[in-house]
């Protein structure tokens, strides 16, 4: 299959662009600047020019395609809003091109705010109050599911992890440990993340690719439930610092702009996607990475 993947040089999207050229897919990845275009061209894949807000671009390379990927997101949480709106035109432009052509169009979602304190399930719509989380990715996908387009989403988890993630969660509340000299929680540190290996990611993406339902929302989820407690204490003990507890109300003097994702509670399931899709995640826990040097090299 030839498929065009947006973020096809990202944390998430260069696993997926290795995925598919070992399973056999013919790549043809969106690049931005002269780095991600030599970054794909070394992985094996074609080169197509252009960014999320060139729409002739996006029009072009999804047209040409047997499939789109939508990996792709500007990661600037300070224009939060702006940003989103720039990823929905992006998803309705692609689909409007796939759109009567039953071809496959993956866009991506996430977990943590499908249903906050209860085991989130691929079931459960995701419809986040607009003003608080303006990121519809998900519902802009999946309406084309119903103009002849295999359109599904993947949620992915809150901490996408392994190997070279330098932007993602875990290095954000890494380097606020650093900054403050302790590893912190909030209140008793119970409310939970979910979690998913790079890599067992990227193959969800190709399963979805190649057998995915139109309409169908599947979770990239290994770990289900992992306290902040604990991912507080672990980099804590690899960073050699305190482990405290602070207040709600000490939360945003100590995160920041961060400290409503580090309160989250969003456990979530990938059951459903394990049955349908046949994907068994296999790579190491968050737990794992943080115990080792994949953080702290």
């Amino acid at each position: 299959m030839n498929v065009f993947v947006t973020g096809a040089s990202g944390f998430v999207g260069s696993a997926i662009v290795n995925e598919l050229i070992g399973a056999g897919h013919s790549i043809v990845g969106l690049a931005r600047s002269e780095a991600s275009a030599n970054k794909l061209l070394a992985a094996g894949a074609r080169v197509h020019r252009g960014d999320l807000q060139d729409l002739d671009s996006l029009r072009d390379g999804a047209t040409g395609a047997d499939g789109v990927i939508h990996a792709g997101f500007v990661h600037d949480f300070s224009r939060f809003e702006e940003v989103c709106e720039i990823d929905r035109i992006a998803i309705e432009t692609m689909g409007a091109v796939l759109a009567s052509s039953n071809r496959p169009f993956i866009v991506t979602s996430g977990t943590a705010l499908v249903r906050p304190g209860v085991l989130a399930t691929e079931d459960m719509s995701n419809q986040p109050d607009p003003a608080r989380f303006p990121r519809v990715s998900e519902s802009a996908g999946l309406a084309f599911a119903v103009q002849g387009v295999r359109a599904t989403a993947i949620r992915l988890s809150p901490s996408v992890h392994g190997e070279g993630d330098a932007h993602g969660f875990i290095p954000i509340l890494i380097n606020i440990a650093r900054q403050k000299g302790v590893a912190a929680y909030i209140g008793e540190g119970l409310n939970r993340w979910n979690a998913v290996h790079r890599l067992d990611a990227a193959h969800l993406y190709r399963l979805a690719l190649e057998h995915g339902e139109a309409g169908a929302r599947y979770h990239a989820v290994g770990d289900e439930a992992i306290t902040l407690r604990a991912i507080a204490e672990a980099i804590g003990k690899k960073l050699n610092i305190p482990t405290v507890s602070i207040s709600p109300e000490e939360a945003p003097a100590h995160f920041g702009w961060f400290a409503a994702f580090a309160a989250v509670d969003c456990p979530a399931s990938s059951q459903i996607t394990q049955e349908r899709l046949d994907w068994h995640p296999v790579g190491p826990s968050l737990l794992d990475d943080l115990a080792g040097s994949v953080y702290f090299s």
